[in-house]
């Protein structure tokens, strides 16, 4: 995470119930989350829009809607409806007085003291936002290489949930990669087809045709990822195709790009040290940078409704650009 300027005890984030300064918010060392990785946890950008003064949070109510839902695996419900943590999470930004990019990460976790793997009810969550700017350097395109770790399968931990303790395998790919000097990692699945980055999907383009790993191949279901099928079909015609990847394809293909809340999209332009079509960042994926830009940025009328801007009190729903 992009390190931040900004005093963090002071920090107004939603704790147990109440808004209150980080600095005074507590775990005990025993929590059962802590020790076993049993929380749930989403990832949401917000956007800072000169032109208007505002603070646009992007598809927050589908963020919520994913997270409740995969938080369900772990039997972990959220006492607010996803629209009420809409709104929390808008009074968390005011409260801060941001005027810039935020990052806001929600996160449910079981909160049992003690030694054990077995869970109850016991649960808390929190939402916290900070300042964020990039998250990867892809202004140049990136270079990955493929992990030695394969991504964890759905019918051990599932994948299409953000639960904590699964991103151990997350974070060994990432080491790895950045111990051999790449910028980050993509990751096979147990039957050695792609699946996915260490937190992020990743897309193909191939003759004119945008391909991406299906969701039975132990993907995150993002909401990036989807605003990007969306965008490629509706705004550029392309077609999409979401199947099987083997490996070779990553090597043949015209573009590789990744897509996730943090890193937005991120073109790929090397793999294993073979360049990735020119060795540059492909046009589709400007134009995909280029149109996600102006969407999250509320300069879009057509998706308006994906965005929710903080700084007003009417309804956000049916939202349109001042």
């Amino acid at each position: 995470m992009p390190k931040t300027q900004f005093d963090l005890e002071r920090l107004i984030v939603y704790f147990q119930g109440k808004f209150r300064p980080l600095g005074q918010c507590r775990i005990h060392p025993l929590t059962h989350a802590l020790h076993y990785g049993t929380g749930v946890f989403e990832g949401i950008r917000a956007y800072w829009e000169e032109s208007a003064e505002q603070i646009i949070l992007f598809r927050v109510e589908d963020h919520y809607r994913r997270w409740r839902a995969n938080a369900r695996i772990l039997d972990l419900e959220p006492a607010l409806s996803a629209r009420e943590l809409c709104e929390v999470t808008a009074e968390v930004i005011r409260r801060n007085r941001f005027r810039q990019d935020v990052y806001v990460r929600p996160l449910i976790y079981h909160s049992r003291v003690g030694i054990g793997v077995g869970y109850n009810d016991e649960a808390d969550f929190m939402i916290v936002a900070l300042p964020f700017g990039g998250y990867l350097d892809s202004r140049q395109g990136l270079r990955v290489c493929v992990s030695n770790w394969r991504r964890v399968a759905d019918n051990a931990i599932p994948s299409r949930a953000k639960i904590c303790g699964a991103y151990v395998n997350s974070a060994l790919a990432t080491r790895e990669a950045r111990r051999a000097g790449f910028q980050d990692a993509i990751l096979l699945n147990e039957s050695g087809t792609v699946s996915e980055g260490p937190g992020f999907n990743i897309f193909l383009v191939r003759g004119g045709r945008l391909i991406t790993p299906g969701v039975t191949e132990n993907i995150l279901e993002g909401i990036t990822r989807d605003t990007v099928l969306q965008l490629a079909a509706r705004e550029m015609q392309m077609q999409v195709e979401e199947r099987a990847v083997a490996r070779s394809e990553l090597y043949v293909a015209d573009e590789v790009f990744f897509t996730g809340t943090a890193v937005e999209i991120g073109p790929v332009v090397e793999i294993d040290g073979r360049s990735v079509g020119h060795g540059r960042p492909g046009k589709v994926a400007l134009e995909l940078q280029r149109l996600y830009k102006e969407v999250v940025h509320w300069l879009a009328p057509a998706y308006a409704s994906w965005c929710y801007p903080v700084f007003v009190s009417s309804s956000r729903q049916a939202a349109t650009r001042p």
